[in-house]
């Protein structure tokens, strides 16, 4: 007897171990191609935002293409075909290991380079990518067709498949990319692939086998919807299609607005995919009853408080709070997917229409938003329809009488009067009243018998209309848009220190600022910021005052221009910068004039740094700084030894190379230090950190490089700058092929 319960015990096991073990291994290997190859293309298209949305956008397709195949292949094809079909695209699929990217030319320099970014994704890694994308609908569909007890409700193997990508998401850059240079992550992949082909390969033998034994039957566990209807089937892709765009609003948001710590988008991913593991696992009742009651209250709370303008002066409770309605908005929409699932015969279906509405998502974020809004919008938005498709909302909680709705009507309009007459009476903007008067109309007639929701989101209503009419009366935003690379803004300030009323105008990506001017026409064309005259690249220019009459200045970085301040009538300036919003508002005198005032000779190249000095052919510089930022920190390509090696064949003999390593998170200053150690180069810091309070003058860190310490020289001289020599730092050499952020985290 116990001979034969341990053999049904194994039975019972194994297909479970079997199966479980290939959906986490096809999940992990997916979440470490996407940032090991994404990494992998940096060097040959650069730093772009426009990269990785590339690479989003055709990573979410290809995983929509392998659940449509998956629905196809698993709903009109029998078992020993499906067998054949799916076996013959493993074995074509081998031939593109050992994967890397596919060598046949180089970007386009002057056109548009995403249709040769989807063309080397595709080629290099299109099939391996589908079959991943393939794996997860498949073999749980297939699991359901082998007669196991639990066969009736395989979505809990879903589980697996999310902790999978959940592993992978917190192993590639804490374990992973710190220890592992990406040659090497490329043949480790390709090996894990051969073994995931294998053991889809005994998956596939399992269906076969069990397909000839007779199916027993069982009753399923939960309450599943048996025919979904064309409502439902809306219901499930506004489900999918809501998260997916407010994970990408939510970082976003947080990396940009609240803090540029890198590394921080691994948050919301995690969060995101730690949902799925918990709605299909058997305490999702339990977790949904809770989410659905708190979501109306904490969202309500969080909108009128972000709406107010306010920030919590801890940022880390700040992060906390923007996470927690993230998760909580995520939580209630997958855990009313996961609750609306159907019948397994229907599985596929309901895992491509959840693939679809990523997609949809992914796509709304990255291609329709940046042309709609010039801040992230999208954020709130999607929180707000995050709780209209909490399922309490179709609740009537009373049944009111004429004489009742007559009453609540009446409060209703005076309570919205009052805040009309208060919020537009000096200055009416028709299209934000129209807007607001057909939110409070659609708000009434949808909650007018819940008054619980009626007054939440008259509360919410309220709290826009305000925000909106303060921020038409302040002229403190002079300019914002927004476009691939984030949000770019001119504000105006006061300047301190200056005298009374002079104005300051600040360039900001994100909420980092990146660089200033005074508007004093006798200040025009002094340096402010982190360029003051004081500072260390202030001194450097004094310092070579004497030899720099007819130097050729190259600027990584254009920023508000203020370099520029310090340019002389003999010389030759050279800007190179990414963002072409960047160079329209450095270049419009009403907001900066460093160019069109201080500058005699210069030009600017759009584009890359590193891929428009490859291809140049220029006279050496005498003088290149590197000062590009993507709001916070230096895109890594840009600080690579195969980088500095590129600086330095652009430079004459003497020539030096000033580096901008201000950051509040990394320690940039490590990784120069190995490279002048290793490529036999001289090198200063100084760490500017002023007793006292400099006017024009921000704090600051700054690097400087030549061939030789005899060009440095005039540096060393001066007691009052404090250069001193670059410690040599004990890490690992960042190279095209590795680089690790947790290296250098301070």
């Amino acid at each position: 007897m116990d001979i034969a319960l341990q053999s049904e015990t194994k039975r019972d096991f194994v297909p479970i171990f079997l199966f479980t073990f290939t959906l986490f291994l096809s999940a992990s290997l997916m979440f470490v191609l996407q940032p090991m190859f994404g990494k992998a293309l940096l060097p040959l298209l650069g730093g772009a935002a426009s990269v990785w949305n590339t690479c989003m956008v055709f990573y979410q397709s290809i995983l929509f293409l392998g659940y449509f195949y998956a629905h196809i292949l698993a709903n009109h094809f029998s078992k020993n075909r499906q067998i054949l079909i799916h076996g013959s695209l493993l074995m074509l699929s081998l031939s593109f290991l050992p994967i890397g990217i596919w060598a046949n030319g180089s970007p386009p320099s002057e056109q548009n380079p995403t249709p040769w970014l989807l063309t080397v994704l595709l080629v290099s890694i299109g099939l391996p990518f589908f079959i991943l994308s393939t794996t997860s609908p498949l073999l749980q569909k297939w699991f359901s067709k082998i007669g196991h007890k639990t066969s009736d409700d395989p979505y809990y193997l879903s589980i697996a498949s999310n902790t999978g990508s959940l592993v992978a998401l917190l192993s590639y850059p804490f374990l992973l990319e710190p220890s592992i240079g990406l040659t090497d992550q490329q043949q480790f992949w390709s090996t894990g692939f051969l073994l995931l082909c294998a053991f889809i390969t005994l998956c596939m033998m399992t269906l076969k086998h069990q397909g000839r034994s007779e199916r027993r039957e069982y009753q399923p566990t939960t309450t599943l919807t048996t025919q979904p209807d064309l409502w439902l089937k809306l219901r499930w892709l506004f489900l999918s299609f809501v998260p997916s765009s407010l994970l990408l609003g939510t970082t976003n948001y947080i990396s940009i607005d609240i803090a540029s710590v890198p590394l921080l988008w691994v948050i919301p991913l995690a969060l995101y995919l730690l949902s799925f593991i918990i709605v299909f696992s058997s305490y999702s009742s339990v977790f949904h009853k809770g989410f659905v009651l708190i979501q109306p209250w904490l969202i309500t709370s969080f909108l009128i408080y972000y709406f107010s303008g306010q920030k919590l002066a801890d940022f880390g409770l700040e992060l906390a709070f923007h996470l927690l309605v993230f998760f909580v908005s995520i939580m209630v929409c997958h855990g009313e997917f996961a609750h609306k699932r159907p019948a397994p015969q229907h599985l596929t279906q309901y895992y491509l229409i959840m693939s679809f509405g990523g997609m949809l998502g992914g796509a709304f974020n990255n291609f329709v938003v940046p042309f709609i809004f010039d801040s992230f919008y999208e954020y709130p938005l999607m929180i707000i329809v995050a709780l209209m498709l909490n399922p309490t909302n179709k609740s009537k909680r009373f049944t009111l009488d004429g004489r009742w709705a007559s009453i609540i009507l009446s409060l209703y309009l005076v309570f919205f009067g009052t805040v009309f007459y208060l919020n537009f009476e000096e200055s009416i903007d028709e299209l934000i009243l129209g807007l607001v008067i057909i939110a409070v109309v659609a708000n009434y007639f949808i909650f007018h018998k819940n008054l619980l929701y009626l007054a939440l989101y008259s509360g919410v209503i309220a709290s826009c209309t305000t925000t909106s009419t303060a921020r038409l009366a302040s002229d403190r935003v002079l300019y914002q848009d927004r476009n691939f690379y984030g949000v770019l803004s001119i504000k105006k300030t006061l300047a301190e220190n200056v005298g009374e009323g002079i104005v300051r105008h600040e360039i900001y990506s994100g909420s980092t600022e990146h660089g200033a001017q005074v508007r004093s026409e006798n200040l025009l064309c002094t340096p402010v910021s982190y360029y003051g005259r004081q500072g260390p690249i202030g001194q450097l220019f004094s310092r070579y005052d004497g030899l720099n009459a007819d130097w050729r200045v190259g600027i990584v970085g254009l920023g508000s221009g203020a370099l520029g301040g310090y340019a002389k009538k003999g010389q030759y300036w050279r800007f190179y910068e990414l963002n072409p919003a960047v160079v329209d508002v450095a270049t419009k005198p009403e907001y900066f004039n460093f160019l069109s005032r201080c500058v005699a000779h210069y030009d600017i190249q759009v584009g890359d740094a590193r891929l428009v000095l490859e291809q140049e052919q220029q006279p050496p510089f005498d003088l290149l700084v590197i000062d590009a930022f993507t709001s916070d920190s230096i895109p890594t390509h840009l600080l690579t030894r195969e980088a500095l090696e590129l600086y330095f064949s652009r430079l004459n003999d003497n020539g030096l190379l000033a580096f901008h390593i201000s950051n509040r998170y990394l320690e940039l200053k490590k990784v120069l230090a190995d490279h002048a150690q290793k490529l036999g180069l001289s090198a200063l810091i100084q760490e500017f950190r002023p007793e006292r309070k400099i006017p024009l003058t921000n704090r600051s860190d700054w690097v400087v490089l030549a061939r030789n310490s005899a060009a440095l020289q005039p540096l060393l001289e001066s007691q009052a700058a404090r250069w001193h020599s670059l410690a040599v730092a004990e890490i690992r050499p960042w190279t095209d092929d590795f680089t690790s952020l947790v290296s250098i985290w301070k």
